[in-house]
Order: C-alpha cells, then sequence, then structure tokens
C-alpha cells in the first residue's frame, strides 16, 4: 500500500469514527449543526428519518468514502466534532453555580424517554417530559443519569384509514437502526443482567444512549436465551394486561437499580418519573441492606430522604395498581428472601388500608412511602394531588398534606423552529437557554412586529406540514382526497415553502 493511500484510508478511518460519534450522541435533536452532513450524505433518506444513525449506517461505503475525501466536507466535519468535544468538556452551569455541591449523581427513572422520533419509545406528555428533562439536564451540566425500557414496539401508530376507522400498527424497533449502543461490562462484552421471575431466571440486557453530556441506560428482555413468552415482556410501552405490566414495572425499578449498581454508579438522589418506577425504593433499600447489614425497616427509612416522587395523574384511578395474588405471585419471595419482610408486610406499603386483604396494591402509595419529598407538576395539579393523597395522612390538614409542587417546563430548543432560534438568538444570545432567567428577559425588545411576522411564518409552515402529510396519507389509502377550496393554502406553501437553514451551534 502507498503512502497516499495509506493517508486516504487513515483519513477515512478517522471521518468514520467521527461521524459514528456525532451520530450517537442525540445532541443532534436539538442542536443541528451537523443537520447538512447527513443531509448531503443521503438527501432523501435523512428527510425521511431525521436520525444520522440511519443514515450513516444505511449509506453505502463507497459513498461515504466519496465524501470524506472532499476536503470541505472533511473539514465540515472536523469543525462540529471539535464544537461537539469543546461542549462535553465545558463546565456548564451546574459546575459554575455550585463548584462544592454535594451532589454528584442522580438517577431519574420513566418508564419512557421522549428524545426524538428516532427511538421511539414514548406515548405523549410523560416522554416528552422526561425527554426534555435529561436534555436540559445536559445543557446545564446537572449529573442525571436516565433509566427506561427498550420496547421492541413501543406505542402503537395511529393510522386512519379509508373508511375513518383506527388502525393501530407497531412498528419494530430494530435496535441495529437506533441511535444506540450496548452496554459493556469491565471486561468489554455486553453486559446482560440475571433476573429472577417466578420459576425461571431471565435475562435482561442493557443499551446506553449518549444525550450530550448524560447517558441514559435502557433495559430489555429481549436476550436469545429468554423464552419467547420473557422476550416479549418489553415488546410494548402501556400494553398488555395488569400482569405484563407488572413485570415491566419490575424491569425498570428492581433491574434497573441492579444496572446501575452494575455500573458502579451511586446516586445520591433516585427520582421517580411517577409510580411506574416505584418498585425502585424497594430494590435501593435491599443494596442497603446488602451493605450495612441493617434490617429492611432501617435500610427504607434511610434510603427513602434520597428518594423523589413526581406524580403527573390528576385523578386516583389513573395510578397503577395490582392484585394481591399478583403481588403475591410476583414479588412474595423476593420480599422474604431480599427484604426479610412478610408478604402482608410488604402489600401494607402500598395500601389506604393495611388490615384490607382485598385492596389492591397502589404503585403511587409504594412511592409516597418511600420518598422523602412528592411533587405534582403544576401549583393546581399540587392541589389536586394534596385531596388524593389525604387518606395517607388522615390526621393531617389538606393543606398541609406533604406534596409540593414543580412546574413542567419545556427544553426550548428542541421545540423551537429554525426561524424562532434565530429570532431568540438576535434578541438574547446563544446562551439565553443555559443561564438564569435574567438573560431570557432580554425577549421583551423585540417588537410586537418582528413576533407577528414570525408567528405567521410559522402558520404558513405548518399548513405546508399538514398538506404534505394529508398527501402522503391519502396516497395509502383508498380514500380520494377533497378539492382544494381556496388559492389561500397555495400561497402559504408558497411563502413557506422557502429552504431554513439549520441552527448553528453555540459553541
Amino acid at each position: 500500500m502507498g503512502e497516499a493511500e495509506e493517508s486516504s484510508t487513515s483519513t477515512h478511518a478517522v471521518g468514520i469514527d467521527a461521524l459514528t460519534q456525532l451520530a450517537l450522541d442525540l445532541r443532534w435533536s436539538w442542536n443541528h449543526s451537523t443537520d447538512e452532513l447527513w443531509a448531503q450524505l443521503d438527501p432523501e433518506l435523512w428527510e425521511l428519518t431525521h436520525n444520522p444513525w440511519v443514515v450513516l449506517q444505511t449509506v453505502s461505503r463507497r459513498t461515504l468514502k466519496g465524501w470524506l475525501t472532499r476536503p470541505e466536507y472533511r473539514k465540515q466535519v472536523q469543525t462540529v466534532n471539535d464544537l461537539r468535544h469543546r461542549y462535553l468538556r465545558s463546565p456548564g452551569w451546574f459546575q459554575r453555580s455550585h463548584p462544592q455541591a454535594p451532589l454528584t449523581g442522580v438517577a431519574y427513572f420513566s418508564m419512557e424517554f421522549g428524545l426524538s422520533e428516532a427511538l421511539p419509545i414514548y406515548a405523549g406528555g410523560l416522554g416528552n417530559v422526561a425527554g426534555d428533562q435529561l436534555k436540559a439536564g445536559s445543557d446545564l451540566g446537572v449529573p442525571v443519569t436516565g433509566v427506561g425500557l427498550l420496547y421492541q414496539q413501543g406505542y402503537f401508530r395511529q393510522v386512519i384509514t379509508g373508511d375513518g376507522s383506527q388502525e393501530a400498527l407497531y412498528p419494530y424497533n430494530d435496535p441495529g437502526q437506533l441511535p444506540i449502543a450496548p452496554v459493556r461490562d469491565d471486561h468489554g462484552e455486553w453486559l446482560r443482567l440475571p433476573f429472577d421471575l417466578p420459576g425461571a431466571r431471565i435475562w435482561l440486557r442493557a443499551w446506553q444512549v449518549r444525550i450530550g453530556r448524560l447517558m441514559l441506560y435502557l433495559l430489555d428482555s429481549n436476550d436469545p436465551a429468554n423464552p419467547p413468552d420473557i422476550r416479549g415482556i418489553t415488546s410494548e410501552l402501556y400494553g398488555g394486561g395488569p400482569e405484563l405490566r407488572l413485570k415491566q414495572e419490575m424491569i425498570l425499578g428492581i433491574g434497573g437499580w441492579r444496572l446501575l449498581r452494575a455500573l458502579h454508579l451511586v446516586p445520591e438522589v433516585c427520582h421517580l418519573n411517577e409510580g411506574h418506577a416505584a418498585l425502585a425504593v424497594l430494590e435501593r433499600a435491599r443494596a442497603f441492606m446488602e451493605d450495612s447489614g441493617q434490617p429492611f425497616e432501617v435500610a427504607l427509612a434511610v434510603t427513602r430522604v434520597g428518594n423523589l416522587f413526581t406524580t403527573h395523574t390528576p385523578v386516583a384511578a389513573g395510578f397503577d395498581r395490582f392484585a394481591p395474588t399478583l403481588i403475591r405471585q410476583y414479588l412474595g419471595r423476593y420480599a422474604e428472601t431480599r427484604l426479610g419482610v412478610s408478604l402482608p408486610h410488604l402489600l401494607a406499603l402500598g395500601r389506604l388500608n393495611p388490615d384490607d386483604p382485598k385492596e389492591p396494591f397502589n404503585m403511587a402509595y409504594l412511592a409516597i412511602r418511600g420518598s422523602g419529598a412528592v411533587n405534582g407538576v403544576s401549583r393546581l395539579h399540587g392541589r389536586v394531588s394534596r385531596r388524593i393523597f389525604q387518606g395517607l395522612f388522615p390526621r393531617w390538614p389538606a393543606g398541609e398534606v406533604p406534596v409540593g409542587h414543580v412546574t413542567n417546563g419545556v427544553h426550548v430548543p428542541s421545540w423551537d423552529s429554525a426561524d424562532i432560534d434565530a429570532l431568540w438568538t438576535g434578541a438574547c444570545g446563544l446562551e439565553r437557554w443555559r443561564d438564569t432567567m435574567d438573560t431570557v428577559e432580554r425577549l421583551r425588545s423585540l417588537t410586537d412586529t418582528e413576533l407577528w411576522a414570525a408567528r405567521t411564518a410559522a402558520r404558513q409552515a405548518l399548513i405546508v406540514y399538514v398538506r404534505q402529510r394529508v398527501t402522503r396519507h391519502y396516497a395509502t389509502t383508498t380514500a380520494e382526497p377533497q378539492p382544494r377550496r381556496s388559492g389561500h393554502v397555495q400561497a402559504a406553501h408558497n411563502a413557506a415553502g422557502r429552504p431554513r437553514p439549520p441552527a448553528q451551534d453555540p459553541q
């Protein structure tokens, strides 16, 4: 091999490595400085998927090598990769504002995470909140680690057929096409966790998702060593009946805490995003028992101060509740052999009336009894939640039931368009969402004319988007499209159809 050919091969390898790092960091879901890289490799596939990992996996090696031999493309790759590393190395708001903070880790447990359409493991609001909080944690430098489940199919996709009825579709989530990577142990092998279910030991696989400065770990039961029914435990999000849901929540809460232990992560705070993850409080207490030799009651009292429960449910009927027979079947042996408590003792943690043998086991009650702090997701929801949980505090006035509130927010860079991002940048600068609200206050400098023009352009873009979606929908159904009503929609299409530059990396 000649010197020039060796140099070309080396450049190609370095370029592939850099593109792989960029594609496997979901920071691209809110920072669009890399969009042009993927659009150049395969414009059609990028437009359809907006999944850099799919583009990188699908494009031919010949095409990829051809682009990487172009000096301007290599320079572009190097520039955005350098910006990414600068972002990862620079201290965030948390490090600058709290340099001596004793907090070194927060474990964030959630049944779903809405990070990007490229990783469809979410259903709606709960997942969007979880995903946005991880993104904000990355931008602000808060040391959070996410824990969730990887679903083979996830939540169903709704399609309206030609006769107007709903059809539920479950596309397969191929791990090879998702922006994830297998977790490896200290020896470089794929990490597989043993997990006990009644009458069988199963294996759980672990995956990692990089989100800027943070990591999200996902467990799934689709290990080849498991029988078919076990492999399907993590098949659907919110699918199946109570038995499947309980097994999923065991994997999330108990398996999730064991995964953190296997990774040598010791978070001071465990955040339960809804009651689905309540079993984590039991496994955290069990781990403390193992380390300290203390009994369960002491372990629960010690660890509960580091647990935080966020409830999103506005009605009591919305919490997960399981029949006592189901708890006995799946958690009875765990309670007796791992926690050292009787089944009635365990059931009492999830009941309003511990002496009622017919009362179901409520995951929200377990989460409250196992957490040092509880909050709703708005001021009004905090008030509603205090009323819902007042039965757990019978001698407390309703206004003093220990449930606070933290109003839900959004990770703005994930939701604003390129045009709106440019408007905000002009008014407040690049760091506006990574600093105090004083910076955001500069939005007041925008004139009514500027705001109205931005709103008008956004509405026009929405009309174009709806037209495109409706056109694709009718092309795949037997229904005939409705005739166009006026020329206003076409005018909006012409006005909003101009290409929009991607937002640039602020660093």
